[in-house]
């Protein structure tokens, strides 16, 4: 594709290696930037700086968050005694938009992926373990709430195991989200029933 400027170029090859963006996508809304209003384009400068900047994880289910503890786990309205164990923090936005559930969350940051060099260690599943270990018995159950891809099958057999000797209900997701899909992308209905129809994890 030729460019009419190298700035241009530039932009749309930054532009371009977001997830799901292609050269011409990334063109289009780079040709869009430049239209608008000079303190439009600095306004989205400026706040994907701050992202970079100033973005915490929460120190105790290492979700997004502004401050050290999310306000998830913050509140004292939400049941500790449920963890629901997910790969990101956009799954915990998703299964937080089906007001269906009422717990804690678990971000992994990730799922078991031996082909891209992705073991239990690169995971927060070590730290899921010593979270259950301090509350001294308060979580009850740990749903595993990870996308049906092999991956994320290969790693919610890996923490159940790890979680058999303790007194804990361990369930998944009812499989009312299509194999090979990504809770991301799931509507937000489906979802809902496959959290509130969970089941034991076997």
């Amino acid at each position: 594709m030729e460019y009419p400027s190298k700035l241009i170029e530039d932009a749309v090859n930054e532009v371009s290696k977001l997830p799901g963006i292609g050269k011409k996508t990334a063109l289009r809304l780079v040709l869009h930037l430049v239209k608008e209003n000079e303190n439009r384009t600095r306004a989205l400068t400026e706040a994907l700086n701050k992202l970079r900047a100033n973005i915490r994880f929460c120190k105790t289910c290492f979700t997004i968050s502004d401050e050290a503890e999310c306000v998830i786990c913050g509140s004292h309205r939400r049941d500790r005694s449920t963890v629901c164990v997910v790969e990101e923090s956009n799954d915990v936005m998703a299964i937080e938009n089906t007001a269906q559930y009422n717990g804690v969350y678990h971000v992994l940051g990730g799922v078991i992926s031996p082909m891209n060099g992705i073991g239990p260690s690169e995971l927060k599943i070590e730290h899921l373990l010593q979270r259950i270990a301090q509350t001294k018995n308060e979580i009850k159950e740990v749903i595993l709430a990870l996308s049906p891809t092999l991956e994320g099958d290969t790693t919610a057999f890996y923490i159940n195991r790890k979680l058999k000797a303790l007194p804990i209900k361990v369930t998944s997701i009812a499989r009312g989200v299509p194999v090979g899909g990504n809770l991301e992308y799931t509507d937000e209905i489906t979802l809902g029933r496959s959290i509130t129809g969970r089941v034991v994890f076997d």
